[in-house]
């Protein structure tokens, strides 16, 4: 039987997709060395700002499964956050040897980036998307935003950046929560499965 996945999948920025708070650590203008092809950039002050680094394995991964990913995030510097997802690169998919890297921007199907209650996000991506609260997945750092799943999110704690086995902790959890009502992947695809 083929692993169903959700609709949606959603990730907090700072302390979740890179080691820093976009709001406090950061300074702009942010710029990226041209010469250097690694996946970073940095601020004014030369702080260095990159992605964990498992994010653009799994970034390739949602996207190949045909999940919609969103960026939620309650930072009070959300131009900072969207200039940083425009400047980071994502190297392309392992073995490919034609591909290009891609703003990691563009990942991203929805963003919800300003200060305030994770609720508020996601009700905005409940009302952008059509997507049900129950086949959304949602990855923070802060306890605090386990909040949404008073609305039916499924909210996985991540304590050291994100990770494949916290995708797939997640994963998981959101099968184990809905094992009947949400309909199968319609690509037959198993997310694990998928390089």
């Amino acid at each position: 039987m083929t692993s169903r996945l959700p609709k949606l999948v959603a990730f907090d920025l700072d302390y979740t997709l890179w080691p820093l708070w976009m709001d406090t650590h950061v300074a702009g203008p942010l710029k990226r060395d041209e010469s250097n092809p690694s996946n970073e950039i940095q601020d004014r002050y030369g702080e260095k700002i990159s992605f964990y680094r498992d994010v653009s394995s799994i970034l390739h991964r949602l996207r190949e499964a045909g999940i919609v990913v969103a960026a939620c995030s309650r930072t009070s510097a959300p131009r900072l956050a969207r200039n940083a997802l425009s400047l980071l690169l994502v190297p392309p998919k392992h073995g490919d040897q034609k591909g290009i890297p891609t703003p990691a921007i563009e990942f991203f199907d929805q963003q919800e980036i300003y200060p305030g209650s994770k609720i508020q996000h996601f009700k905005q991506l409940h009302k952008k998307t059509g997507i049900p609260y129950g086949e959304m997945l949602f990855f923070d750092d802060e306890g605090r935003n386990r909040e949404v799943e008073s609305l039916g999110v499924t909210f996985i704690l991540v304590s050291d950046g994100l990770h494949n086995q916290d995708l797939e902790r997640g994963l998981n959890e959101w099968r184990r929560r809905h094992p009947m009502e949400v309909n199968r992947d319609a690509s037959g695809d198993h997310l694990h499965d998928i390089a």
